[in-house]
């Protein structure tokens, strides 16, 4: 089996640690690695398979023999470098928000559209950590039903907002009142807060743009209407979403466990009268994407109501990125 020189740049961030994990995990051919970071964690070292493997800054040169460059920073960082990376002939697997509706750049979750990797120009981008499960559970209700209307709520863990956060939500949780060390809107511990990144002039979040937009490319129909509202609240791993589906044919609560029980990636976990549904706590560490609540709306001709959770640092980041190098190379 061939090997593949890998480059994380965000080594030393929350899903650049998972993705080490990942990589391990799913035995992936890795031949050199190469771990870069901020200059303030530069000489520091990450093991990964049973080795330690030096963090190091980012230079021109970095990306030099590199085969895949995995991206796991913010959009300013892979808007600068990025371009570095493909200059030196690597393919870049970004999971910012800096490609991802640019018309060039490939938006895959492997289960839904594998077929978009093929168009790449050396960009792939990794969709939303809500975006993901979102769209896998749309994906076989829109080949059967046609979906033409989703409602969504979101509610998201901290880690969804970096390492920092769950250092702040741990000092609070301690503090139990607010203290002036915190804003109030970065107030995790016992909360939930309405508002997911900046707003724009439509009073919708970034976040909650992302998913309509992103979920749109990905199923490639842009007739389906989506409207969206994600909360952050005080769990450490774990994205939920509560979903409302209107489709154009009739829709049972029988054949939509069933097409999602055949769909890879998905685990239906629903016997409400036993009380068995998902929750993040049961999902954290997990790959699938669970749903559960599956039950009837009465108040539309078609329509279904479901919970999904999936654990927002896998799926929704460094395994979904595994998985499209994965597609890259098998």
């Amino acid at each position: 089996m061939s090997k593949y020189n890998i480059a994380i740049v965000g080594g030393t961030g929350i899903v650049g640690l998972e993705l080490l994990k990942v990589l391990e995990e799913r035995k992936f051919p890795v031949n050199e690695l190469r771990l870069f970071a901020s200059a303030g964690s530069s000489g520091s070292s990450l093991k990964f398979k049973g080795s330690r493997f030096k963090v190091q800054e980012l230079r021109r040169d970095g990306f030099k023999d590199i085969d895949i460059a995995f991206f796991a920073v913010d959009s300013r960082i892979s808007k600068k470098c990025a371009p570095l990376a493909i200059q030196n002939r690597a393919i870049v697997i970004d999971k910012s928000n800096a490609f991802r509706m640019d018309k060039d750049v490939p938006l895959v979750v492997p289960e839904v559209n594998p077929d978009a990797i093929k168009r790449h120009k050396g960009i792939i981008a990794s969709p939303n950590c809500s975006t993901i499960p979102l769209v896998m559970v749309l994906k076989p209700l829109h080949d059967y039903f046609r979906v033409k209307r989703v409602i969504v709520s979101t509610y998201q863990s901290v880690s969804g907002a970096g390492l920092k956060a769950i250092q702040q939500m741990e000092k609070q949780i301690k503090s139990k009142i607010p203290s002036s060390q915190f804003s109030i809107r970065n107030w995790y511990a016992f909360n939930a807060i309405p508002q997911i990144d900046s707003f724009g002039s439509d009073d919708y979040t970034a976040e909650e743009s992302k998913m309509i937009r992103e979920s749109l490319k990905i199923l490639n129909d842009y007739s389906i209407k989506i409207t969206t509202t994600c909360v952050r609240i005080p769990v450490y791993c774990g994205h939920s979403e509560s979903v409302n589906i209107e489709t154009d044919k009739p829709i049972t609560v029988a054949t939509v466990r069933r097409l999602l029980g055949k769909t890879k990636g998905i685990k239906v976990m629903d016997n409400p009268q036993e009380g068995i549904y998902p929750m993040p706590i049961d999902v954290a560490g997990k790959d699938d994407v669970y749903v559960g609540r599956i039950r009837k709306d009465p108040t539309v001709k078609n329509g279904i109501n479901l919970w999904i959770v999936s654990d927002n640092l896998r799926k929704g980041a460094a395994l979904n990125a595994v998985q499209i190098a994965e597609s890259l190379i098998f």
